[in-house]
């Protein structure tokens, strides 16, 4: 079956992988632009929160690609992404965009609708083809983020402009191609050693360093976070990663297979401030933020989608860990109407006020 499915970051180079190991033949949306953010918004619901109106715009590019299924994850609890998917689905009814959905969450008692979810996506697929196919998309995974975690550090390092992302974006092209483990692993090397290459021969303590914390998707997304990362990049400052898409299928897929929690951890971390799940990320950004203050990070940005739950809670949490731990922390909510020139020059203040802080006891 052909199938497409939602853009979040780079990890369409894994589903891809994923998909076709299954027998699928994966149908990816061109990456987020304003027009996909246009389709979603048209769609969607007006006070619906950008992610939904963004996952919703690449449904409807890839179902105009040829796609007759997409794949979209579902979820539980106090954030609203576990409402997404079937009211995704019955948006594209009504527009006559009639597909096979498949909603992709941990089963909830039904057991019988599981089975039957689990006989549609597998098909007639043999466990070897299976087996090669998640080997290969795991492994495309954790390159990728290794990939991009040297271009966090390098960016900001660089000897020209524009040349770590150029680095990146021809290493992810290699890595969307390979087809085995071992070619991947090459490719790893070889991204490491371009990176090294690329960087100004300057010591990598006198970087500023930024923990980016909130909502997953809003944090991973680039249309979504107006290109935070490489805006940071630029402007010098080293972005230090709190989520990553390898640790969250561990602990949300894994673990709850085998019935432990990934919890308890952040729990102390922010004892005295969040002592509960409140869904989402929320708990995540306020224990990461006092990790970071703890491991001498010089600030946190916490970047969230308008009327988000869990992380409005958070926010109104991180001034107290701010003034506790005298880290500069800012909050910046997004939406489709979020100006960049506007976002730019809140980023440009946050790193100016790093720098006086920062070298001002050097």
């Amino acid at each position: 079956m052909k199938i497409t499915f939602p853009h979040l970051g780079n990890t369409y180079i894994s589903i891809e992988a994923l998909l076709e190991g299954l027998g699928h033949e994966p149908i990816t949306p061109p990456l987020g632009s304003k027009r996909t953010l246009e389709l979603g918004s048209e769609l969607g619901p007006e006070l619906i929160c950008l992610p939904f109106k963004i996952v919703l715009g690449n449904m409807l590019e890839g179902i105009d690609l040829g796609a007759a299924g997409v794949w979209m994850i579902g979820g539980w609890g106090p954030c609203r992404l576990g409402y997404y998917g079937e009211v995704q689905r019955i948006l594209l009814e009504k527009a006559g965009r009639e597909v096979d959905f498949f909603l992709l969450e941990m089963p909830r008692g039904n057991m019988v609708k599981t089975r039957g979810l689990v006989s549609r996506i597998f098909g007639n697929t043999k466990p070897r083809t299976l087996w090669s196919g998640s080997q290969l998309a795991w492994a495309k995974l954790e390159a990728m983020e290794y990939l991009e975690n040297l271009a966090l550090k390098t960016r900001p390092l660089e000897q020209s402009a524009g040349l770590t992302t150029k680095i990146l974006n021809t290493h992810l092209r290699k890595l969307r191609r390979a087809q085995s483990i071992k070619t991947i692993k090459v490719l790893m090397e070889e991204g490491h050693k371009d990176f090294l290459d690329i960087r100004r021969a300057k010591g990598h303590s006198d970087t500023l360093k930024v923990a980016f914390v909130g909502e997953i998707y809003t944090v991973i997304e680039p249309l979504a976070n107006l290109n935070l990362e490489q805006r940071l990049g630029e402007l010098g400052v080293e972005v230090v990663r709190t989520i990553s898409l390898k640790k969250w299928v561990q602990d949300h897929i894994f673990k709850k297979i085998i019935g432990r929690s990934h919890l308890s951890p952040l729990k102390r971390s922010a004892q005295g401030y969040l002592n509960t799940f409140v869904g989402g990320h929320g708990l995540e950004s306020v224990a990461h933020s006092v990790d970071s203050a703890k491991a001498n990070i010089h600030g946190v940005i916490q970047i969230l989608p308008v009327a988000c739950m869990p992380e409005i809670i958070a926010q109104g949490i991180l001034p107290q860990v701010s003034l506790d731990y005298n880290l500069p922390i800012m909050s910046l909510v997004v939406d489709e109407h979020s100006s960049e020139t506007g976002f730019q020059t809140r980023l440009e203040a946050f790193v100016d006020l790093l720098e006086r802080q920062v070298y001002a006891h050097a």
